[in-house]
């Protein structure tokens, strides 16, 4: 049996269920594919394989793998890290790499007590010497910490993040119980903590090991959008993680529930388990859903007849019958879901009730749950549009950590009508944030695709609201003139009924283009984005054209695909400033995107006369300027709102020359691009295909195998989500 040592250097795929993983292993000599049974390695993880070489029929040599096991880290491994961090003036990834390859283990040791020797090394001199003493001897504790931590994978921010909670005991404190890092540091989970805890020699049976597991286990099925998990799903999931006898974990689990740290409902025979926010929001969302749909509403004594009519004339229009319907509905009743797919007249819809009830002096706020979504429903009402998070004016606890609104029920948001747009991106968290702060009177209009892929947070909530009946629901379901001309139209909605799509119809907007392998894939869409579609639609080629894949690893992933479309849409030049962080290029120029809500990251327009705060999830923006002397990237959003970010904050950052389909949604593209290729079957399904198709305004181009777009058509099977809501809110209708 033959063994290889090396580095993770890249996941491409993993079977949650069973543990399967193709990875890439990498070391000095080479870079090898590495496929078997190996559930629990990460990126940037060093390991031994045990194994045999094979020649897949069409993947070509792999190892596969029979046994691995972890490899201490060299300590070069975690001072590397500690350099290139961006933690020491002067120095970045490059200087890093040419300081510890003249010094190696020396290398701290140089800097602290010999720091002239690093004019041996070229491009340091006196004046950037200095520089590197006075930051190196600022936050001693916190540069042990990052060189400790490190080699498990851990950043230098949230080494920061760490020892701000701990302060100068962390290392005293991780060492006691590495388990509390899972409990209390945000973005720290529980396999980190238990890879940090086996160094130290910990025991599989330690109580803090068993509980932190099996809260990690519920925290994971959050992230797969379940509120809660039963309790034997729960079970077997923690033997599988934890290796340990069921009897321990029973005993853990009950001291939880016991502790008030899960908590556990019995509904039809079978025992839920939740961890506590989520039950509380759940129950919470029930509760205020069955006030406002039973509430004796004010007749507001609007003739909607008359109303619609003159509507009508002014604006040229001619509502369908479900649109009356819905005009309807919304002025009469206290609650009501609109839902309908493309070309349905739902923005029509909405902006008829607006009027409508403006013209009746009723105020009438408008909102959506992410940035972009809120800028669209903007441009079509000509009404101002706010996030769902801006809406209750969010802020943040004491310690920085915990995100708290200040419109609640003691607070509620001023208005008479509330209309929520793009509803099925609301999780059950930012639901019931939301109807908390909505006082018994005002009327909740929500509008949606309940055929659009799911919240990526905790629960179903569109489609739980729908089902129950608790609320009325009004079906927009005819396709108007205008839009049935348009292919993307016709095929979404044929997407939805399973039948076969009308490809490359002359003069038409939708088209497929037959590729076979990655390779052709990624090539084809490289020559669309650069050169064809610019030329012929007369587009921006970085602006204007978006490409969506169902997977982030691969050929045709996001990740490569970011990776290869930079050198033909954002070449590297003479004068084009580029920094590179974590084996990624940031180049001005460059489009990217923000992967994660920061709701008090600062911007200001160029002239400084505008200022705000909050950059969300899925926002892009091109990178401005990079100061590589302060060590801070600009990135411009929306045309002037401009951010500045500190390198240690880059991990807020991605390339978005592509991007998942999951992070499209609520946005709008003139040109969408999708690979067609082999992914796992839960992502070549259905509504991940219409999501991504009702995402181009002009045209859609799907570039691949025929055999996968058929797959995805047939495949409607969606990944059951274990959520109570539909249940509960029947319970009280009955």
């Amino acid at each position: 049996m033959e063994k290889l040592e090396g580095m993770i250097s890249d996941i491409v795929f993993k079977n949650e269920q069973n543990g399967y993983t193709i990875a890439h292993l990498t070391s000095s000599e080479n870079d090898v594919c590495i496929v078997g049974c190996m559930p629990t390695i990460s990126i940037g993880e060093s390991i031994e394989v045990s194994g045999k070489w094979v020649n897949h029929n069409i993947y070509g040599l792999q190892f596969e793998v029979s046994s691995f096991m972890p490899i201490t880290p060299s300590s070069l491994e975690g001072i590397y890290i500690y350099l290139s961090s961006g933690m020491i003036n002067g120095i970045g990834d490059k200087m890093a790499k040419k300081i510890i390859d003249r010094f190696g283990v020396e290398t701290l040791n140089i800097i602290q007590n010999t720091p002239e020797r690093l004019k041996e090394i070229e491009g340091i001199g006196s004046k950037k010497i200095n520089q590197i003493i006075k930051s190196y001897e600022e936050d001693r504790e916190l540069r042990n910490i990052i060189i400790e931590l490190s080699p498990y994978g851990i950043t230098p921010t949230y080494c920061m993040k760490i020892y701000k909670k701990y302060k100068d005991n962390t290392l005293n404190k991780i060492k006691k119980n590495p388990y509390k890092l899972a409990e209390d540091i945000v973005g720290i989970g529980f396999k980190k903590s238990d890879e940090i805890a086996k160094s130290l020699g910990i025991e599989n049976n330690s109580i803090d090991r068993i509980s932190q597991g099996i809260i990690y286990i519920l925290k994971q099925s959050i992230t797969n959008g379940h509120t809660y998990l039963p309790r034997n799903e729960l079970l077997i999931e923690s033997i599988k993680l934890l290796e340990v006898d069921k009897i321990l974990i029973e005993n853990a689990l009950e001291t939880l529930i016991f502790d008030k740290k899960l908590y556990m409902e019995t509904i039809n025979n079978s025992q839920n388990i939740y961890l506590i926010p989520y039950y509380i929001c759940e129950n919470g969302v029930c509760k205020y859903i069955a006030n406002l749909s039973s509430f004796d509403f004010e007749d507001l004594d609007i003739n909607i007849e008359k109303e619609i009519e003159y509507i009508e004339q002014e604006e040229n229009i001619k509502l369908a019958k479900n649109q009356v319907i819905a005009v309807k509905e919304a002025i009469n009743s206290g609650v009501v879901i609109i839902t309908g797919g493309p070309g349905t007249g739902k923005t029509t819809t909405i902006n008829t009730i607006i009027k409508i009830f403006e013209n009746n002096n009723k105020k009438v706020v408008l909102s959506a749950p992410t940035g972009r979504a809120a800028k669209r429903m903007s441009e079509t009402s000509k009404k101002e549009a706010k996030t769902i998070h801006r809406l209750l004016e969010m802020g943040y606890s004491n310690d920085d950590e915990d995100l708290t609104f200040m419109k609640n029920e003691e607070e509620p948001i001023k208005a008479d009508v509330i209309v929520v747009d793009e509803v099925s991106m609301v999780d059950i968290y930012l639901m019931y944030s939301l109807l908390k702060a909505i006082k018994l009177g005002t009327r909740l209009i929500l509008v949606g695709d309940s055929d659009q892929l799911p919240s990526v947070g905790a629960g179903n909530v569109l489609s739980d609201l729908i089902s129950s009946k608790v609320i009325n629901v009004v079906r927009l379901t005819e396709i108007f003139r205008q839009a049935s001309e348009s292919m993307i139209v016709v095929n979404a909605h044929r997407i939805n009924k399973g039948q076969p799509l009308y490809l490359n119809s002359k003069g038409k907007d939708f088209f497929f283009i037959k590729k076979e392998t990655n390779e052709e894939i990624l090539n084809e869409i490289i020559e669309l984005v650069d050169k064809r579609l610019p030329k012929f639609y007369n587009v921006d080629k970085i602006k204007d054209i978006q490409i969506l894949s169902c997977m982030r690893k691969g050929d045709v992933g996001v990740f490569n695909l970011n990776k290869e479309l930079q050198k033909y849409l954002n070449k590297k030049g003479n004068h084009k400033v580029e920094e590179t962080f974590q084996k990624r290029i940031f180049r001005v120029g460059d489009k990217v995107m923000q992967i994660k809500n920061n709701y008090t990251r600062k911007w200001k327009n160029e002239e400084e006369t505008e200022s705000g705060e909050g950059v969300y999830n899925g926002d892009i923006g091109y990178v401005y300027h990079i100061d590589k002397d302060r060590k801070v990237l600009y990135v411009i959003f929306d045309d002037v709102k401009i951010v500045k970010y500190k390198y240690e904050d880059l991990d807020e950052l991605d390339h978005s020359y592509s991007t998942t389909i999951h992070k499209s949604q609520g946005s709008e593209f003139q040109i969408v691009i999708i690979p067609i290729a082999w992914a796992p079957p839960k992502l070549l399904s259905r509504n991940l295909l219409y999501t991504a198709v009702t995402r181009a305004k002009k045209v859609v181009v799907l570039v691949g195998d025929i055999k996968y777009l058929e797959f995805m058509i047939k495949n409607n099977n969606t990944n059951k989500r274990y959520s109570n809501l539909a249940y509960k809110l029947n319970s009280l209708s009955i």
